[in-house]
């Protein structure tokens, strides 16, 4: 009998320690909203604005990427902040959700961290961020 639940306690044990190390290490949804600010703004010009801070002044690099574009857009840039202007001359038939903005940050205290939004029209509410980890 011992023999039978010796396995299944460890299994468990392994699970629920993997589980809180893969929690744990991944930085909190709210200090990554409290720490960065993104936005991918059109204007009706021809071209998207995007913008990026980091309020802890600590990003090392981001390589931030525009897909669904017949040329994918990409471009690694330093600093914790920028505003990065990117020709698009034709708004999308499809609607802005098939070009997301992704911007992959190598961040001194937070590690690699990953943000996604769209692009929005001018004069229009932000879409929400998402946050993750890559």
């Amino acid at each position: 009998m011992a023999k039978k639940i010796f396995p299944i306690v460890s299994v468990i044990l392994i699970t629920v320690f993997g589980l809180f190390f893969l929690f744990d290490s991944a930085p909190n949804k709210n200090i990554l909203q409290s720490t960065f600010e993104i936005d991918a703004t059109y204007f009706d010009a021809g071209y998207v604005e995007i913008s990026y801070l980091d309020k802890t002044s600590k990003t090392n690099r981001v390589v931030l990427e525009i897909l669904g574009m017949d040329e994918s857009f990409q471009k690694t840039l330093t600093g914790s902040k920028f505003a990065e202007t990117v020709p698009f001359s034709t708004i999308s038939k499809y609607g802005w959700k098939v070009h997301p903005v992704t911007f992959a940050i190598d961040h001194d205290e937070l590690g690699l961290v990953s943000l996604k939004t769209e692009i929005h029209a001018y004069g229009e509410p932000a879409p929400p961020v998402i946050y993750g980890n890559p």
